[in-house]
């Protein structure tokens, strides 16, 4: 008969955390930032296909860094869940709050009852009304979920990007100069210039006519704002 040893629950806790953090660790970093007529997400990624950043609902955001399919299985998750909410209810019951709750009641069970914890964060944004409060929710992967204002950081080189942020954020930017002041931050961050064609980008902007808040920003947008 063979015996499992014992390890203490602290150490599995630490082991299982530190598995984590080095994979999301590998991953490139995502930038959040409230902007004067709603929010920005910006990040680096080489792939036109494989998004980090992408609509959930009418005013919703996703953004995840760490192991993509993981992430994209929240994601898709995360759609369906605001789905059904909408189609029981009404499109206003859909909230960023109820899906990071969500989000965070599923990474914690899988991180405390699994043997692999997932290695990813991830961000849910919401645009609010005219007069209303955006809304940044930031969840772990052991499913600690904290609210955000202004702007947030996540990935291998939140750190940095997080102190590159508190040096140069300001209230009611723009979106030209959000996406400026993003990119010379994951650049410092980085320590090298990021290329344009490098650069992901969502938006959701308040003022737009459309029930649909996002809209991704096109590479030639971006490209043009950057030579700006």
């Amino acid at each position: 008969m063979s015996f499992m040893p014992y390890v203490p629950p602290e150490q599995l806790m630490k082991d299982r955390s530190e598995f984590a953090h080095k994979g999301i660790a590998r991953g490139k970093s995502v930038v959040g930032l409230e902007l004067a007529d709603g929010l920005l997400f910006l990040a680096e990624n080489v792939s036109a296909t494989l998004h980090k950043i992408s609509e959930i609902y009418d005013r919703i955001v996703f953004a995840g860094v760490g192991r993509y399919s993981e992430f994209e299985e929240l994601r898709i998750a995360g759609v369906r869940l605001a789905d059904l909410r909408g189609y029981s209810y009404g499109r206003e019951d859909v909230r960023a709050r109820d899906l990071a709750n969500a989000y965070s009641q599923a990474l914690s069970t899988i991180f405390t009852q699994q043997m692999k914890p997932y290695e990813v964060e991830v961000l849910v944004g919401e645009v609010a009304d005219d007069g209303g409060h955006n809304e940044i929710y930031h969840v772990l992967f052991d499913g600690t979920v904290t609210d955000r204002h202004g702007f947030v950081a996540i990935g291998g080189n939140a750190d940095a990007l997080t102190s590159a942020l508190e040096a140069s954020y300001a209230e009611d930017w723009d979106l030209a100069t959000a996406v400026r002041e993003a990119v010379k931050a994951l650049s410092s961050a980085e320590d090298r210039e990021i290329q344009a064609e490098a650069i992901e980008a969502g938006v959701l902007d308040r003022a737009r006519a459309q029930r649909r808040k996002f809209r991704r920003l096109r590479d030639d947008e971006i490209a043009q704002i950057l030579a700006g």
